[in-house]
């Protein structure tokens, strides 16, 4: 397993390094540091440094695990993601700090493979901005596989006692307290950007109250020639995210004013089984705001080609306003919902109703049809349900 992981990295990033030398890409490999707005000094691994001379700069330096604080990490037992990526066996007893996505991602590899899995969550929900009818249905389909979750409580401290460790938790309503034993902890309580040793002090480029490098609408910082993009920036941390930025970059670069990019149809995706797909508002965020919306639902259970798989768990709801039926949100869980999310980012994306959708001929039997129905649901009634 870990050898086609492997293999999967390598043939990838060998892949980019191709399309560098299709387009004519000048690939510096080292670190970087702003000297000032048209100089950029590249180290080496072995310590030459090249200066690089530049009309434009693109910072998009990406982001790091944030660390809890009195918890060593060492990638070995007690783990970020990078390290729950080569784990070198299978943990008896895995405690997972922190119920958000890439947390949840790596303890459902591990335990699928036979660990058992606590989740220590600081807040009453996980998943943390996913729709909470949603997210209160993964829990429960995590639990009956196997996961635990203490919710709304911390870890105070990890004490290490021969191969194993005490965890101490608390409980942040009451104050309780209680200890676990694990031989691995992974620490996923976030991401933060990667900023230090930049030279962002060169050009007097300063960082926000949560380390962010602040950009106007197209990127731009405030010094001129200077853009930034993807975790360095305010808003979700998802590489699709700051693919779509970066291209808006470069164009705005070539034509100012012709970049864009639309924040309200970038879709999220937890990599489960099931999986949670979702793009656009939730039912939370409509009603905080106080818009009427239509909500309708389908399930997988009435759709014949998960029934043909086996595989029915999950459902499908769509969001739209009570006035001009216009998407507002898409929220999915169950198989392939990772792939089904993009009709409905596309449907956002040009202005879609709920009922362009339902009247959209779907192939069958397909999963999309499971779309076609909560579409349908949501401004009339589904046809199989």
């Amino acid at each position: 397993m870990m050898k086609a992981k492997s293999d999967s990295v390598t043939n990838l990033t060998r892949g980019i390094e191709g399309l560098f030398k299709k387009y004519g890409v000048n690939y510096a490999k080292g670190h970087g540091k702003i000297l000032s707005p048209d100089k950029v000094e590249v180290t080496a691994s072995d310590g030459k440094k090249t200066i690089i001379q530049t009309k434009n700069i693109v910072i998009a330096t990406g982001s790091e695990p944030v660390p809890l604080k009195g918890l060593a990490i060492d990638e070995e037992t007690v783990i970020t993601s990078t390290g729950a990526l080569s784990l070198k066996k299978i943990p008896n007893h895995l405690i997972l700090i922190g119920g958000g996505v890439i947390g949840l991602e790596m303890g459902s590899v591990w335990q699928r493979l036979g660990a058992n899995v606590t989740v220590v969550e600081f807040l009453p929900d996980i998943a943390a901005g996913a729709d909470r009818e949603i997210a209160q249905t993964f829990q429960k389909s995590l639990s009956k596989q196997g996961f635990k979750f203490i919710l709304e409580s911390k870890v105070l401290s990890a004490t290490k006692e021969g191969d194993n460790y005490k965890v101490l938790i608390e409980s942040v309503k009451n104050g309780t307290q209680s200890t676990l034993d694990a031989d691995v902890i992974l620490v996923a309580i976030g991401r933060r950007p990667v900023t230090n040793n930049l030279g962002l002090e060169n050009i007097g480029l300063q960082l926000n109250s949560r380390g962010f490098i602040e950009v106007d609408e197209h990127r731009k910082t405030k010094v001129p020639g200077v853009w930034a993009i993807g975790d360095v920036i305010p808003g979700p941390m998802l590489a699709h995210k700051a693919e779509d930025e970066g291209i808006a970059v470069i164009e705005e670069i070539a034509s100012p004013g012709s970049g864009h990019v639309n924040y309200d149809a970038i879709p999220s995706v937890i990599y489960t089984h099931p999986e949670v797909a979702w793009v656009g508002k939730t039912e939370e965020q409509l009603n905080t705001a106080g818009i009427k919306y239509n909500k309708g639902k389908f399930p997988f259970l009435a759709n014949s080609r998960a029934k043909t798989n086996d595989d029915t768990e999950g459902f499908i709801k769509f969001l739209s306003d009570a006035s001009t039926d216009r998407v507002l949100g898409c929220h999915m869980i169950g198989a392939n919902v990772g792939e089904l999310i993009a009709e409905a980012v596309l449907a956002i994306e040009y202005g879609a109703s709920s009922e362009d959708i339902a009247r959209t001929c779907h192939a069958h039997p397909t999963l999309s049809e499971a779309v076609k129905e909560a579409a349908l649901a949501t401004f009339n009634k589904p046809i199989h349900f």
